[in-house]
């Protein structure tokens, strides 16, 4: 690298990783600076799309948009695990390579940990694994009675509505298939409410939504182990046929080695995401960006994407040497499919005023239409 062309280096090409790599280079050239993306994954899916798989109307090939299509824009890609960040010489160590860099943006994401749970991995299937949604598919579509267990096994977990979601897909396909009165779907969570970052309002719309579905929701479940074809909780027991689970969320190791966050929290943030170290900042599910004493912004892509613009363009304004003020602006939307060929649209305003505010649409074709469209921008404008 020449001393004379910043290097803005990215880890993570998720949602945030992408959003900033894409927003710096629209406004600068790769003569003003020079933008990599490292990920040991090459390609990148939104993240609902695993539902799609699971439903079966989707394969995960025609899901991913390919990490190396990068190159087009200049943004430079490198298919590699991050082994190692030293904040204090500035240098980022990978399978095979040193790296240095001006600007560090850490876009790495939360870790799924179901081996936190015991049991879990020898006895259930987990919901946010893609290498798993094909044979969820599949499993589903053996069954013929018995009881489905959805279960959220830790908080916070990656986009909060989707859990619902697959109960309410899941429910459509026994529908489908001519055997829903013959399969109960079961859903336990450690909250006291369906979707406590939306608030007591929306969390009743959706637990009436589900509730409209037979899907039976149990909450303040909090689980201690996995038994074969039994859930054990603290104070009480279930039993499964099939078990679905939304694992712990932690964050990666080498997060922690690199002393930006403790040990089981993830790296604090304010609406600048900025970190202690100078010109190093953090986005996405791999931060907690605390809204109220209680609250911090969910883990959802569409939040992801806004901080990924806001560290863009206080990149850009630092290398041209203007003022640089940019604060993430907190809002977003998370859609949750109905199951019935229709979507409603959760909106959130994080920062409206001392506490959030939210609204959910009613359940539309044109909101389902809005979804796709969602996906397909995003595979289309970073890619």
């Amino acid at each position: 690298m020449s001393a004379t062309i910043p290097h803005v280096l990215i880890l993570g090409g998720g949602f945030g990783g992408l959003s900033a790599a894409n927003e710096i280079r629209k406004s600068l050239s790769s003569s003003q600076v020079k933008i990599t993306i490292v990920d040991k994954k090459n390609w990148f899916m939104v993240g609902f799309a695993k539902l799609w798989i699971i439903k079966g109307t989707r394969t995960f090939e025609n899901s991913t948009g390919s990490l190396s299509e990068l190159s087009k824009k200049e943004i430079d890609f490198l298919n590699e695990e991050i082994l190692q960040i030293d904040l204090e010489n500035k240098n980022i160590k990978t399978t095979t390579n040193n790296l240095s860099y001006d600007f560090l943006i850490v876009a790495m994401g939360a870790a799924l940990a179901p081996q936190k749970i015991q049991g879990l991995t020898e006895n259930g299937m987990n919901l946010y694994d893609y290498k798993q949604s094909e044979e969820i598919h599949n499993k589903i579509k053996e069954l013929k009675s018995g009881t489905i267990a959805i279960s959220i096994m830790g908080m916070p977990y990656k986009c909060p509505p989707a859990p619902f979601e697959a109960s309410l897909i899941i429910d459509s396909m026994l529908r489908e298939a001519g055997i829903r009165d013959s399969v109960q779907i079961h859903f336990y969570s450690p909250a006291p409410i369906t979707l406590p970052a939306a608030g007591p309002e929306i969390s009743k719309q959706i637990l009436e939504l589900i509730n409209s579905e037979k899907i039976i929701f149990h909450d303040s479940c909090k689980i201690k182990s996995v038994e074969p074809n039994k859930l054990v909780f603290q104070d009480s027991e279930a039993h499964f046929d099939l078990l679905l689970a939304i694992p712990p969320h932690v964050v990666p190791d080498v997060i922690l080695e690199s002393g930006l966050a403790k040990e089981n929290n993830f790296i604090p943030i304010t609406r600048d995401c900025k970190t202690p170290y100078e010109n190093v900042y953090a986005i996405g599910d791999v931060t907690s960006l605390k809204v109220t004493d209680t609250m911090a912004v969910p883990k959802a892509g569409v939040f992801a994407e806004g901080e990924g613009l806001a560290v863009a363009q206080n990149i850009i304004s630092k290398i041209q040497s203007k003022e640089e003020s940019a604060l993430f602006d907190g809002k977003g939307g998370c859609f949750i499919e109905s199951g019935r060929d229709t979507a409603s649209l959760i909106e959130i305003d994080m920062f409206s005023g001392p506490k959030p505010s939210t609204k959910l649409t009613e359940s539309t074709s044109e909101h389902l239409d809005e979804k796709v469209q969602f996906e397909k921008d995003r595979l289309s404008n970073w890619l």
